[in-house]
This record gives structure tokens, sequence and C-alpha cells, in this order.
């Protein structure tokens, strides 16, 4: 079954990595800044997933959101990016320990699917291997039974996607990359993904690319438009295709982040932006 290449998602994603104990309260305090969309992992070594899912519980016993006005999202991570809290046993094959991360990962946040079940990152730095071939091959059979809407990948390259591409009869609904302003915001894989209709997930945009926040163009942009610099980013970036990410802490910086949707910059600004590095 090919996937659905035109997903419903938010405007936003809410980022849950390195949050650790104050997890919970976050994902409770981002559903009601009025997130959507929660990204996590079931990597205990950066996240808390379970306690993603415990900040879920708490929104829906408040009536702040039920399920199905959510969208959201995991991982599966190979076991030389995990600690010693595996979500799964690293002697079974790989195709099993995507089955048993997916189990994990739906008791964590207390419901029976995912909209988005993402590789976190391909096994070689440099190859789609066989190893990835059969771990994307379990994570259709994930989203074949109902466990998950959409399939993506994470932290890859172009050669990834191309190897990847000729490899399976199908590409991913979405590719998530921490985005560089200095790399060209990762402007090949985003000219793949717009190609091939996959939603190009930016993630590390703002501290990814602190410099940029102080560039005099992005200062003046702000300045014009009554707006904060980091609100200038996520405008741009959803001006060129991206699903933005952002994992702030800070109540206020959820409300100004959100109130990005609203800013539309002239395309000479943004063709200014994607144009100042790389």
């Amino acid at each position: 079954m090919p996937i659905d290449q035109t997903p419903f998602v938010p405007h936003f994603l809410y980022g849950t990595a390195w949050k650790e104990d104050r997890t919970a309260a976050l994902a409770e305090l981002a559903l009601r800044a009025g997130f959507r969309g929660i990204d996590t992992a079931n990597q205990r070594r950066h996240y808390f997933e379970e306690g993603v899912g415990q900040g879920l519980a708490a929104a829906y016993r408040a009536g702040v959101v039920t399920r199905t006005d959510l969208f959201l999202q995991t991982k599966f991570t190979y076991q030389r990016g995990q600690d010693h809290r595996l979500p799964y046993d690293p002697a079974a094959r790989l195709s099993v320990q995507v089955a048993q991360s997916m189990a994990s990962s739906l008791e964590h946040l207390g419901t029976d699917y995912v909209d988005s079940y993402v590789l976190h990152g391909p096994s070689s730095g440099y190859d789609w291997t066989e190893s990835d071939a059969e771990v994307w091959e379990a994570m259709r059979q994930e989203r074949d039974a109902g466990r998950t809407r959409f399939l993506g990948v994470s932290n890859v390259s172009m050669q990834h996607l191309e190897q990847m591409a000729a490899a399976h009869n199908e590409v991913p609904a979405f590719v998530q990359n921490r985005c560089f302003a200095r790399l060209g915001w990762d402007r090949d894989v985003r000219l793949f993904c717009r190609e091939r209709k996959i939603t190009y997930q930016g993630f590390s945009l703002l501290t990814a690319n602190t410099e940029m926040l102080r560039h005099p163009l992005i200062t003046d942009l702000a300045a014009r438009a009554n707006a904060t610099p980091a609100q200038v980013v996520f405008a741009f970036a959803r001006a060129v295709g991206m699903l933005p990410m952002t994992g702030t802490s800070n109540a206020e910086h959820m409300k100004q982040d959100l109130a990005s949707r609203d800013l539309v910059l002239p395309p000479d600004a943004v063709q200014a932006i994607e144009s100042m590095a790389g």
C-alpha cells in the first residue's frame, strides 16, 4: 500500500528532546500554548518518551485536547544511538526490535497509533544499508498494521535518500533534518523532498544558527515586522516549504513561536535569507 503523500500535519512541531524530568510539564505546557504536533523518540538517552505520555494524559484530563486533535511523532533508534535503557531486545532481529520499540512507544504515549514513525538516522553515515532496508520494511509493516499513519527518516543525506529511493518502491512521507544556514539550509535535501512531495521537517533552526539571529538582515526584518528574529526564521522556514520544530522550554517563547504563523515575509526577503549563507 503506497504511503499517502499528502498527510495532514500542524503548522509547528514541539520537540521534546533533552527535557528529562521537565518533559511531562513542558509537553502539557506546549499543548496549552496551542501546539498540536509533538515530536519525541523511544531513545531514553535524549528523550523521556514516557514523560511525553504523562503530559498528554494531563492535557486530556484537563480537556485541553483530545487524541484526535494531535499529531504524534516518535522514532525507532538503532542501538548505537541508545544508552543501556533499551526499548527492545538487542539480541533480536532488527525487524523485531522495530516492533518492540513501537509497542513500547504506544504504551508510553497512551495511544494505539502514532501519526508518524521515523527512522532516527540510518545505520551508516554514508550509505543506505541492508540494515536500513530491513528496518524500513519492518516500519512499513507497522504502518500497514495501523500502528502508524505515516513513515519518515531523520538525519539523512542526499546520498541516503537517493539510495533509499532506488532500493524501495516508496519514499517517506517526512524527512527530518538539522538545518544549518551556513550549509544553505539543507537546500539539496529540501529540493529532493519538494520534487517528491515529502514534507521536510527542520529542527535546530535556532540553536544551529545563532549567528543568523544576530545578522542585520534578520534583525532588520524583525524590527520592521515588529517581530523577533526567531519569528523571522520560522516564517522563512515555512515560506520555503519546511515544517519547523521548536523545543523551547519558555512559555512566552512558545507563544511567540506559534505567533510566527501569522508573519508573512516578502518574497525578496525570503530569497535574501535563502541566499545569505551557502
